[in-house]
């Protein structure tokens, strides 16, 4: 049984060895090409729209390290067995190691923007990964030979801690590059010539707990399919415009510079945000109008009703060219909150279209525009059953008492934060212990593409307390009180939390 659990350990070693060497392999040319990550960006594209959900609800931004933690567990698993298949048949258990590597190879290989490159880390894994496995078992044989103690011999033991100690360093390697490389890039931005209004005073002072009513980049929800974030260089970056245009146009980051630079507070939703959830926030945007970029290209004859735009590594978005194109204030994005687009959030281009949930809306790391049809092509959403046109839904959460919390007698508030982009907030109501609906005292009003903050002075006493919100926009328009998930376009409901106070 011990000499079982060896060769396993023997095939787990060389497969992390492998692993981290073809992650720091990936750090240095295409980071979303390590084994690994690649194995797990094909398990979240198979993965049925429910279970992503599902995932997404129950572990919010945590899904994707339980995600990838799964995935290398099961390449661990896979390497014991091969460890152990090794001993009997070393040649067996050499190809599968060499086969764990190659399917993440080909896995690398069929992703929409891949090229030769992509291929690398995967074959210096299986190289990586052989190698070690095959002296190990070499090293095993020999001291078996020599003193007949068979595994346990020191100089085997001595071998696969200096392989464990190996493995460590290519992966902290590998962690270390990856994280110098996306650090913030240092360009210059545009003045704007259309700046915003500047924001009115807000309630952050008034009412502790209340969400900023400008939220700072770096707590700005990140929700998208990526394991790993692209990398993109300012200076080579381009943006085409093609498809149903009066000519094909590509624009670098100076060219947009050239157009007229505006901003604009401007708050954005994801549509897996469930009722009262964390998924929005809202910043100051600087860019270019939408607009401004299609006309370059002529689109007064198009006869397409789809803006398909395509980011760095082919991830494909819809959004509806009427409502793009509406007179809204739809962006292209260079700068955020005073400073260039965060890596994280799209570097160093993205869409922002307000008043639609941002898988039909909000593309990072900008690439290519296609003016198309929905009867042509089909974006990445679409395919999957989500909806084509999805305009945000009027909503409410209440941010302060948290959910569950405890919270001392006496005079405090309820406070929290309303959103209906593209028509704004008109009024907030608040319920406690299912009484009658109470009016909030509302903060100020940005614009209509942002989002208000309100409360609720509560003389609160010992005991459960459960609370309610519910918001009304400028046309008269109730926050609904029927449920509904996410899917396909977008949550709805009331939100109602349960406090103790005593």
């Amino acid at each position: 049984m011990l000499t079982r659990l060896l060769h396993a350990l023997f095939g787990v070693l060389a497969t992390l060895a492998g692993v981290a060497a073809a992650h720091l392999v990936a750090a240095l040319t295409v980071p979303a090409a390590s084994p690994v990550l690649a194995v797990g960006s094909t398990v979240i594209d198979l993965t049925p729209t429910p279970v992503k959900e599902w995932a997404i609800k129950n572990f919010g931004t945590a899904d994707k390290p339980i995600l990838i933690g799964s995935v290398m567990l099961g390449v661990l698993v896979l390497a014991g067995i091969a460890g152990v298949v090794a001993a009997r048949w070393l040649t067996a258990g050499l190809l599968m190691i060499v086969g764990l590597a190659g399917l993440a190879g080909v896995l690398a290989l069929i992703r929409p923007s891949a090229g030769p490159l992509d291929l690398l880390p995967s074959l210096v894994a299986a190289l990586v990964g052989v190698v070690a496995l095959w002296w190990l078992h070499r090293l095993e044989d020999a001291g078996s030979e020599q003193a007949g103690t068979g595994p346990s011999r020191r100089g085997v033991l001595i071998a696969a801690g200096g392989l464990a100690v190996a493995a460590a360093a290519f992966g902290s390697a590998g962690k270390f590059i990856s994280s110098y490389r996306l650090k913030g890039a240092d360009i210059d931005l545009p003045a704007a010539t259309g700046t915003a209004k500047p924001l009115p005073m807000a309630l952050d002072d008034k009412v502790a707990g209340i969400s900023p009513f400008r939220t700072p980049t770096a707590d700005f929800y990140k929700v998208d399919t990526r394991l790993t974030t692209p990398i993109v260089d300012a200076d080579s970056w381009t943006l085409t415009i093609n498809g149903d245009v009066d000519k094909e146009v590509t624009l670098t980051l100076a060219d947009l510079y050239e157009l007229e630079v505006i901003e604009r507070d401007i708050t954005l939703t994801c549509v897996s945000n469930d009722v009262g959830g964390p998924y929005i926030g809202s910043a100051l945007w600087l860019g270019v109008r939408l607009t401004d970029v299609l006309a370059l290209a002529g689109i007064d004859n198009t006869k397409a009703d789809q803006i398909l735009s395509t980011d760095v590594d082919g991830m494909k978005i819809s959004t509806p060219l009427s409502v793009a194109t509406d007179g809204r204030d739809a962006m292209i994005v260079f700068g955020m909150n005073g400073g260039p687009l965060p890596r994280e959030h799209g570097f160093p281009v993205r869409m922002v279209v307000p008043g639609l949930y941002g898988f039909v809306s909000a593309t990072k790391w900008l690439s290519t525009i296609t003016l198309t049809t929905y009867d042509a092509e089909q974006a990445y959403w679409t395919e999957r059953d989500w909806a084509t046109d999805a305009p945000i839904k009027i909503s409410s959460r209440v941010d302060t008492p948290k959910p569950l919390s405890d919270s001392k007698v006496g005079r405090t508030f309820i406070g929290g934060v309303a959103w209906a982009q593209g028509v704004g907030i008109d009024k907030v109501e608040v319920r406690i212990d299912g009484g009658p609906w109470q009016q909030a005292t509302l903060g100020p009003d940005a614009n209509n593409d942002y989002w208000r903050q309100w409360y609720l002075d509560w003389d609160a006493d010992e005991g459960q307390h459960f609370l309610a919100c519910r918001a009304t926009n400028k046309n008269g328009d109730v926050q609904t009180a029927a449920r509904m998930s996410p899917f396909p376009e977008g949550s709805s409901g009331i939100q109602e939390i349960s406090v103790n106070v005593g």
